[in-house]
């Protein structure tokens, strides 16, 4: 008889941080390859994707927060591995389309995701950055696309979304050139929100998180639903506006979480939310 498969190394790390509100707490999924500075390969995307059922499964993630081991948030695809991956026909495709799916889960999630930037980010890594809600960057962080250094082209959504986030010419500029920017650029392009301190990088994300967890979960859902519908397909203004007044009639007159804000208003206590 065979000796049983050994588990698959884990290349990703899920921790549970509890928050103020009762019952509440944030997943922090950790990329965890340091000594590769967290390059990302279909292994590590379909823990990713393990990692993002657990928390639609779970009611008591109200945030979920990406952060990288080590000296580096993700250096981009493993480019060692791309030297055979590169001439599949079969595997490569697979990998991108997998990259693809796995990301943009993270933009239908129902909680926010954030991006906590802790260090070197390029490639996939800005793809990871920009597949999140928003992000937060420590001060040391350094961020670029950076495909083009190595005779590579960005095929994981960068070439899509980097110029919706930061506009034609800064998107442009940084895929051609391959350079990276110092964190607060990156802050004053858009591409981050927040520059802080390296060691108060994690508190940021959690602070961040206390605050949603006081939020409806509910009215969080349908207005992240909401919001990235509307720009992620560039409806018109009307189609837009159509869109969150028809969203937010439904949610305010038949959710059970709408009525108890309004009464934890007007009688100055905190609300209850159920998230329905």
């Amino acid at each position: 008889m065979s000796p049983p498969a050994s588990a698959a190394p884990a290349l990703l790390r899920v921790e549970h941080a509890d928050l103020d509100t009762a019952g509440a707490r944030a997943a922090v999924l950790v990329l965890a390859r340091p000594d590769k500075l967290n390059a990302i390969d279909l292994a590590m995307v379909e823990q990713l994707d393990a990692a993002i059922d657990a928390v639609d499964a779970d009611a008591s993630v109200r945030c979920v927060l990406v952060t990288g081991e080590g000296r580096a948030f993700s250096a981009g695809g493993d480019l060692e591995k791309y030297i055979a991956l590169q001439r599949d026909p079969v595997a490569f495709p697979h990998f991108v389309a997998e990259l693809h799916r796995v990301f943009g889960r993270l933009r239908r999630l129902r909680v926010p995701a954030v991006a906590l930037v802790n260090g070197v980010t390029a490639a996939g890594g800005l793809e990871l950055l920009i597949a999140c809600d928003f992000a937060i960057a420590a001060r040391s962080a350094r961020i670029g696309d950076a495909h083009q250094n190595f005779g590579q082209m960005g095929g994981g959504g960068v070439l899509s979304l980097l110029p919706r986030m930061i506009g034609w010419q800064r998107a442009a500029e940084l895929v051609f050139s391959g350079r990276f920017l110092p964190a607060e650029q990156a802050r004053e392009w858009g591409l981050v929100a927040e520059v802080v301190d390296d060691d108060a990088l994690r508190e940021a994300g959690l602070a961040f998180a206390r605050e949603v967890a006081r939020k409806s979960p509910l009215a969080i859902a349908k207005a992240k639903q909401t919001m990235a519908a509307i720009w992620e397909e560039r409806l018109p203004l009307e189609a837009g506006l159509r869109l969150e007044r028809e969203t937010n009639n439904v949610y305010c007159l038949t959710s059970e979480d709408a009525p108890e804000g309004l009464d934890a208003f007007a009688h100055k206590r905190d609300p209850r939310f159920r998230g329905r």
